[in-house]
């Protein structure tokens, strides 16, 4: 099967961005760029997201803003219309006791992601350099 060039990357190396809808990873990302800023508008962390994002696929604003609502809805993040500033009004978000609690699940998760496949890898590293054993058939 020939593997499509990215629009993105071209031809340079596989990336994921044609390997399916990876946008669940976007909740630890938004909870760990939350930690590390206090409180911050969705657009701001919209321009940060997809530098410390877990895959090559672009991540999407609505992915963001859907991600954000369910985190608030889940109890882990508040957030508050911030209209002072001489700009509009801007929603700011800010992670709770919770989401931090969540932060720590979704470290956990992703390492014994990381694990698994990095395990996955290496089997397939092998599988690659050993020459398929052939079985015998009776003709």
């Amino acid at each position: 099967m020939q593997r499509r060039i990215c629009a993105r990357h071209g031809g340079k190396y596989p990336c994921s961005c044609g390997m399916g809808n990876l946008y669940r990873f976007v909740e630890p990302v938004v909870l760990l760029l939350l930690k590390k800023k206090v409180r911050s508008c969705g657009y701001d962390l919209c321009a940060d997201l997809q530098e410390h994002a877990l895959t090559d696929a672009e991540i999407d604003k609505a992915a963001l803003y859907r991600t954000l609502r369910q985190l608030e809805k889940n109890g882990n993040v508040k957030s508050a219309w911030e209209t002072g500033g001489g700009g509009p009004a801007r929603r700011v978000y800010k992670l709770t006791k919770d989401g931090e609690k969540h932060l720590e699940e979704w470290a956990v998760v992703l390492e014994k992601l990381s694990g698994s496949m990095a395990h996955f890898v290496r089997e397939t590293r092998k599988k690659q350099r050993k020459p398929a054993v052939r079985t015998s058939s009776s003709s």
